[in-house]
């Protein structure tokens, strides 16, 4: 049996979800959850974090603006139990379409280099992201950044 997921804006409600998660994937310290969804919150820019709820909150997308049209993928964490079962491309691909919507022309994400990261990079090829650069040592020694961009327009 399939399950479905509903894949919708951030609420208050899910802010304990939130940070649990991102505290049992080890993102960063998830205090810093409040801080980051504090504009989405607020109204602010409440459409812009997506959640995929199957009955609680399962994964999290966060798109942030960054110059004229391009815009950062902040956080996209989905929750081990779930993954592979294309919550991380459903997310990402609501994220682009609401961007193309504000006439977004690029998506960008970084990641580690390490080789634990190793998936998340084959997953950002999978959805078309191409490799734009690679800076060597950024976040510690033998630890780099990996930059990937998806045109949204054009």
């Amino acid at each position: 049996m399939t399950q479905t997921y509903g894949i919708r804006p951030m609420g208050r409600d899910d802010l304990k979800d939130a940070q649990a998660l991102i505290a049992a994937l080890d993102l960063f310290p998830p205090d810093l959850v409040a801080e980051m969804a504090a504009p989405a919150l607020s109204g602010a820019s409440a459409d812009l974090w997506w959640i995929a709820d199957g009955g609680k909150a399962l994964a999290y997308a966060v798109p942030e603006r960054m110059t004229e049209g391009t815009w950062n993928l902040l956080l996209l964490a989905v929750d081990p139990a779930v993954q592979g079962q294309g919550l991380g491309r459903a997310l990402v691909a609501a994220v682009e379409t609401k961007l193309r919507k504000m006439n977004a022309r690029l998506l960008i994400v970084e990641t580690s280099g390490t080789a634990d990261f190793a998936g998340a990079r084959k997953f950002y090829q999978r959805l078309g992201f191409r490799r734009e650069a690679r800076i060597r040592d950024f976040y510690q020694p033998a630890d780099d950044k990996v930059i990937f961009a998806r045109a949204l327009a054009g």
